[in-house]
């Protein structure tokens, strides 16, 4: 490092505060998460490595502050600390910059933060698209070589680094204009066009000033030579699409920076794959997956080292190749959102009936679902299929029922009249339970929703890749109540102090007020989180009683599970078709879902390993996770059967809530584009062998 900037090392101590800065951070983090997500579930936990230089590359970057969960799940596993890479414009905001300094994340400039609005319009060339021409534009004053010009949204925001200013109306940039997503030399023509046919001269654009991030690279590369670890997101700024943004390749540049520069260090990358389900509402829940940590190829290292632009542009390219490769496998991949929700359907229908899959098995089943599809999704059969599975589907909308409620649903009787009064009377008391947290903590929800979709819809007004702008609707509510929950506990509790006060308590009852309603506050909000929940799980479990009990809704019922069950079996014979086309060990392991001998991550149960257990399913399929589980079985006699139990007890692993297997995932905001090739298919083969590995080790333990 002789020939680079030196970046002070610190001491002993302030390594010591600098940890404990971390750890409290995280022990703050984690309480935000454990409020907000109902369940956070890690799967291949076992592929982090315990020590030695490691960089962490999470996608997709879906969910904005809360993908710093990706942390927490790292430290509860291994203990390592990893510092993110955060945006220098992140840090600058209170809470978000707080928090991300004290996990000592490494600041980012970005071009983009300190955009200024450029003079006049601008056009491209017709013979060369990288000529930019000016009208009334003033470039020797605004530009200069090695900064970038913007052109507005309507050009996608389109980007080029300008590498001569010719004159005030001339300049020529580096290559063509393109954006997050591809060239945009085309499209660039045809809007200046659009906008001359208007009288309009052009575009407007935007000038991006120059950032030097050597310093930046500095600190990587120390935390990298002390075998210390670090986790971006490559894709840039959160978003909300279905696919994945095309990759920064600045990981790549770190990771063969560090070991160009020291011999000794022998950098792994780790893939980790989120997937949120409904990402941006209260209580949901996500499932973060490691991938196998990729060692840097030497050969790669060797061309970055050679000082040769072309072989360190190559070098890069291709461990940027690898690294993409490696995040397809470990996140959920669609095209589109309504070829997700067919997805979804479809995994549900072959599901076996009593078969509960933890979130982990459920992310899994959906991606090689998606996979098979878009290998064959012009097949005939296959094209048929997804017609009746989007009629199903309709058929399920229109009685108003999930799809988990189906097989279960029975014919109208006096225990289910009985049961439907019950559970209305059950909803009432968990109701009225919650009622004093939510009326106190009103303020606090009313103002979250109300400011979090503001800044969702000015997140989208300045973005060009995302589609609603829900990726910052949690981050928001979360920080709305980080800094409305302290104010509002201090508001009731002067309250509370000054009706005390105006009763003519005693001195020490005034004195003692105001404590003790800042401790009951809290435990008041938890008490309506827990009541609440328990009040959702029965409200979700009453529409099959009421289709059950309504005059002639019972042959709708009645002919939606002869769809179903004629269904599932038309989708069965199609995997067992197609399945042995795509995975050479199809026929061994016919039913697509991982084993549950897979090396268990470590942890104890809670937020992060739920513990082994069965709940209550009554007659009509709703699984009950609410405190009075019990006395529905002494009323009713409906329950998971032993047999069932005794699956679940073997398989040593919970089963996914109705709540996601019910037709959630609406929001689950994954992918990239999907392989249309047999060879991108066969590369598939080798991850799913390697799978096969895992399963036989975890048998041999």
């Amino acid at each position: 490092m002789s020939d680079r900037t030196q970046i002070a090392q610190p001491t002993r101590r302030q390594e010591s505060a600098s940890n404990l800065a971390y750890d409290l951070a995280l022990l703050l983090f984690r309480v935000i998460i454990n409020i907000f997500f109902r369940e956070v579930r890690p799967r291949g936990a076992f592929n982090i490595p315990r020590d030695g230089p490691v960089i962490f590359v999470g996608a997709p970057h879906s969910n904005q502050f809360l993908d710093l969960l990706l942390a927490l799940q790292v430290y509860r596993e291994t203990g390592r600390r990893p510092a993110f890479l955060v945006a220098a414009k992140s840090m600058k905001r209170r809470v978000v910059g707080f928090l991300a300094k004290s996990l000592s994340s490494i600041p980012v400039a970005r071009a983009a933060d300190d955009a200024k609005a450029g003079t006049g319009k601008v056009h491209l060339s017709l013979d060369d698209p990288c000529l930019v021409l000016g009208e009334s534009t003033k470039f020797l004053e605004e530009l200069k070589p090695k900064m970038q010009i913007m052109l507005s949204k309507v050009a996608n925001s389109s980007v080029a680094e300008v590498t001569q200013v010719i004159s005030d109306t001339q300049l020529r940039i580096k290559t063509e204009f393109h954006s997050d997503t591809e060239k945009s030399t085309k499209l660039v023509r045809e809007k200046a066009e659009e906008a001359k046919s208007q009288g309009i001269d052009g575009l407007t654009f935007k000038t991006l000033p120059y950032v030097d991030q050597n310093e930046m690279y500095q600190h990587v590369y120390q935390r990298l030579h002390e075998g210390g670890s670090i986790a971006i997101y490559p894709e840039g700024g959160s978003h909300d699409r279905t696919d994945l943004l095309p990759l920064k390749a600045g990981f790549s540049v770190m990771a063969l920076g560090a070991m160009a520069s020291d011999p000794d260090v022998k950098v792994k990358i780790v893939p980790v794959g989120l997937s949120y389900f409904h990402a941006h509402r209260f209580r949901s829940r996500a499932v973060i997956e490691f991938g196998p940590p990729l060692d840097v190829p030497p050969e790669l290292v060797e061309k970055f080292k050679n000082g040769e632009s072309s072989g360190k542009r190559e070098a890069v390219s291709k461990l940027l190749g690898q690294v993409y490769d490696a995040l397809k496998a470990v996140t959920v991949r669609a095209p589109d959102y309504d070829t997700l929700m067919l997805i979804q359907a479809a995994r549900r229908l072959y599901q076996p009936p009593g078969q509960h899959l933890t979130l982990g098995q459920v992310v899994e089943l959906n991606k090689r679902f998606l996979l098979a599809y878009s290998h064959f999704k012009d097949e005939p059969r296959i094209q048929a299929l997804r017609k009746k599975v989007l009629r199903y589907n309709r058929l399920l909308r229109d009685l108003g029922l999930r799809d988990h409620q189906v097989p279960r649903a029975q014919k109208a009787s006096w225990k289910a009249f009985g049961l439907l009064l019950y559970r209305i009377i059950l909803l009432f008391v968990w109701a009225v339970l919650s009622l004093p947290g939510v009326v106190l903590h009103a303020p606090i929800f009313v103002t979250a929703s109300i400011i979090s979709k503001i800044k969702a819809k000015e997140a989208l007004a300045a973005s060009v890749v995302k589609v609603a702008g829900r990726d910052v609707l949690a981050t928001w509510k979360v920080l709305i109540s980080l800094v409305m929950a302290p104010a509002l506990y201090a508001f009731y509790a002067f309250v509370a102090t000054f009706v005390s006060f105006e009763a003519d308590a005693s001195f020490d009852r005034i004195l003692w007020t105001p404590f003790l309603t800042l401790l009951a506050l809290p435990c008041i909000g938890y008490a309506a989180l827990k009541f609440g929940e328990a009040g959702v799980d029965v409200l979700k479990s009453l529409g099959p009683l009421i289709v059950a009990l309504m005059p002639g809704k019972h042959r709708y019922l009645e002919h939606l599970k002869r769809v179903r069950q004629e269904l599932a079996k038309e989708l069965s014979e199609a995997i067992d078709e197609f399945g042995p086309q795509i995975w050479d060990d199809f026929d061994k392991n016919r039913i697509l879902i991982p084993s549950a001998s897979v090396p268990p991550s470590s942890g104890k149960p809670g937020l992060w390993r739920r513990k082994s257990g069965v709940g209550a399913v009554d007659a009509q399929g709703n699984l009950l996770s609410h405190p009075m589980t019990w006395l529905d079985e002494r009323l009713f006699g409906w329950s998971l059967s032993a047999e069932a139990s005794r699956e679940v007890s073997r398989a040593g692993s919970p089963r996914a809530s109705d709540d996601e297997d019910g037709g959630d995932y609406d929001d689950l905001l994954k992918g990239t584009q999907h392989e249309g090739t047999s060879s991108k298919i066969q590369s598939q083969r080798g991850s799913y062998a390697d799978l096969q590995k895992l399963r036989a080790i975890g048998k041999g333990h």
